[in-house]
């Protein structure tokens, strides 16, 4: 994103990431509406009141889509990226959910453990965290500020990028991307990314990982082509 303070052009950063994830991540509102609706399922209570906690809130879709369909839960929404927040509650204030919304810049650890959530969702965000160390700390920092029974919703870039069925899947989600107006600079960037600024681990470590840090019943809800979601629940 550019850096510059205008209003316009700001206004317009925020269009251009809406526009742009959508176009990069086959399916990418489905997971959101797929999490929406379990959530709801495994709360048990749609239209009640339930306190959610938003790791990786920068960005602001999951506040949209949760949000918007129940006005009796609110969030806190938290993300280390000041940039990412900013689009987070622009979007949120366009969209009339204010209210809802607490916006905590930092990283979960400055979050009270006294104050317990009904659940959670950590979309699009472990594999940014390096090294299974870190991405089990920060599991295992989400369980403790959750109830006993709360539902957690997870979805990452996953798998070995030293193989060849890797490969395959970046060169078939290559195509979906140049197919939709990203540019191959742009793709080009995101592929060197892989390894460096982001850490995929394979599937099956990350389930390990949920189970360590105290989650039960992990189920796959949704999967393009890298990217694989679960839900799970506080043990």
């Amino acid at each position: 994103m550019r850096d510059t303070n205008t209003p316009m052009s700001w206004e317009q950063d925020v269009y251009r990431y809406e526009e742009t994830i959508a176009l990069k991540i086959p399916g990418y509102h489905n997971l959101y509406d797929m999490t929406n609706r379990l959530m709801a399922v495994l709360l048990n209570r749609a239209d009640a009141p339930a306190n959610l906690l938003v790791i990786g809130a920068g960005g602001g879709q999951e506040l949209l889509t949760l949000g918007s369909r129940h006005d009796a839960w609110s969030f806190t929404g938290i993300d280390p990226s000041a940039r990412m927040l900013e689009i987070a509650k622009l979007r949120v204030e366009r969209a009339g959910l204010k209210q809802q919304v607490t916006f905590v810049q930092g990283t979960i650890e400055q979050l009270s453990q006294e104050l317990l959530f009904d659940g959670a969702t950590c979309l699009l965000v472990l594999h940014f965290v390096k090294g299974l160390s870190q991405k089990r700390e920060l599991l295992l920092h989400i369980a403790q500020r959750l109830k006993s029974g709360a539902p957690i919703f997870l979805a990452s870039i996953n798998g070995n990028p030293n193989t060849t069925a890797f490969a395959a899947q970046m060169e078939a989600w290559k195509s979906h991307m140049l197919d939709n107006g990203i540019s191959l600079q742009e793709w080009e960037r995101f592929a060197a990314s892989i390894g460096c600024e982001t850490d995929p681990e394979p599937a099956s470590v990350i389930k390990e990982l949920l189970a360590e840090a105290g989650f039960l019943e992990t189920t796959r809800y949704f999967g393009s082509y890298l990217i694989d979601a679960w839900c799970a629940v506080k043990g």
